[in-house]
């Protein structure tokens, strides 16, 4: 008896979904204010669970007060949790931050590195976190940046079928050109934030719909016809 292969998971559309979207948003682009390499990744460390515009607010306190690696580092806990308490997570996100600058000072005399083994042992760095810093501050193409957006649209449009950020990334990686990994994370972000978004997809504005398997499948629920507040009092 022979065993039956799984279909391999990916999208005939991914070539045309690309050129769509690079033709929709010529200019998706990192969404967290930065000016180097260290204030991505102090920027991408707060961001989690958190909004890019939200950090965006915190960041300028946090980096006149602390401007590069060797002053972070030197920081007390409570006063860069101060800053950053809108972030959500501080006393988390503190730890990891002067941890991080610890060990860039440590380790790569104070400038962030540059591949993705080294940035991987910064403390608060997975892989997600990397991937931004390469691909946004030295323009390593490593792989492709999964958050829940990028994770969300891949799976509506067929790119993959799975959860698990780092099997999105593999199934992306294979069906999409090197060169474009970083940018194609922008685009599923920015398409992400503004049409295909979670609850109710803007299907009709959509101009993947043609090509999208999930496309005006997600029916908004009528509004349940209640008992009055009266009778609820009754």
């Amino acid at each position: 008896m022979t065993r039956k292969r799984s279909r391999k998971a990916g999208s005939p559309h991914a070539p045309e979904i690309l050129a769509r979207l690079e033709v929709l948003y010529p200019d998706a682009h990192c969404e967290l204010d930065h000016a180097d390499a260290y204030q991505l990744l102090c920027a991408t460390i707060l961001s989690a669970q958190c909004t890019d515009a939200r950090v965006n607010l915190v960041t300028p306190a946090l980096f006149a007060r602390y401007p590069d690696a060797p002053s972070l580092a030197d920081a007390k806990q409570e006063d860069v949790e101060e800053i950053i308490r809108p972030t959500g997570f501080f006393r988390n996100k503190a730890r990891s931050l002067i941890g991080m600058a610890q060990v860039v000072v440590e380790r790569h005399g104070g400038s962030i590195p540059r591949t993705m083994e080294a940035l991987r042992q910064l403390p608060g760095v997975g892989r997600k976190t990397a991937n931004v810093i390469l691909g946004n501050a030295f323009g390593i193409n490593e792989g492709v940046t999964v958050d829940t957006h990028v994770g969300r649209l891949s799976r509506r449009l067929g790119l993959t079928r799975h959860d698990d950020p780092e099997k999105v990334e593999q199934d992306l990686m294979q069906q999409f050109p090197r060169d474009r990994w970083t940018l194609l994370s922008h685009l599923l972000i920015f398409h992400g934030r503004r049409i295909c978004i979670a609850r109710t997809p803007r299907c009709g504005e959509c101009v993947l719909a043609d090509i999208c398997p999930s496309a005006f499948t997600f029916v908004k629920p009528a509004p349940v016809r209640g008992r009055s507040r009266r009778s609820n009092q009754s």
